[in-house]
This record gives structure tokens, sequence and C-alpha cells, in this order.
């Protein structure tokens, strides 16, 4: 990688980080600030996928042993990793639409000892 790819890849994490950090749903949001939730939230989702990894090694690792934990958790990581990616996809391309969210935990570092789960899509926000 060249040094602009890495500027320009370490600036858009850092706004993703920043953005997601500040805007969080409650009830009484506005339909730009719900808008502007699902595209921070789908820009963390994908640029933080790669953390399912290490989550989910130590996630398994504590529920077995240390060669399970790193096969298993390695797998069931990778598979995570393909599914927020997905979510962050979906919420990039459906921001408009305001929906509730998809994973949980929303943000891969929300809770890092919580199994990563999915739920419906495209459930209308209230």
């Amino acid at each position: 990688m060249n040094q602009v790819t890495r500027n320009a890849a370490a600036l858009l994490l850092s706004a993703t980080a920043c953005f997601s950090l500040t805007v969080q749903a409650d009830e009484s949001e506005s339909y730009g600030q719900t808008v502007g939730r699902q595209l921070s939230t789908g820009l963390a989702n994908i640029a933080t996928s790669s953390l399912e990894i290490p989550k989910n090694i130590v996630i398994v690792n504590n529920q077995s042993n240390v060669i399970y934990g790193f096969i298993g958790g390695t797998l069931k990581g990778l598979l995570n990793m393909g599914g927020r990616i997905g979510v962050g996809v979906l919420y990039l391309v459906s921001a408009p639409i305001p929906t509730q969210p998809i994973v949980y935990p929303l943000y891969v570092w929300d809770n890092f000892d919580a199994e990563t789960t999915y739920g419906k899509a495209f459930r209308p926000s209230r």
C-alpha cells in the first residue's frame, strides 16, 4: 500500500469512529439523524468487521480450550465478519429508509464479551 492509500484509510476509519460514537439511536431522533446513524453504523461495521475474529477467538477460548478457541473462534469470527460486512452494506444502501438495527451489539466494540447476533431486517423504526 502506498502512503496516500494508508492516509485515506486512516482518515476514513477515524471519521467513522468519531461519527458513530456521537450519533446514538433514541426515540426522539429526526429523520436526518436516523439516516446519519445508519450511514455511520454501516461504515463502522464495514471498517471494523475484522475485529470479529479476535473477539470470537476470546469468546470460544473462554468457553472451551485454547486449540478449539483458536480454530473455532477464527472460523466463527470469519463468518461474523462476513455478516457485519453484509449488514454494513445493507445499512449504507437502505440508509434513507428508517429501520431498526439488524446486528446486536450494534458495533463490534460495544460489548466485546457478547456473542454477535442478527435480528430481522427492515423492521421499521418506531
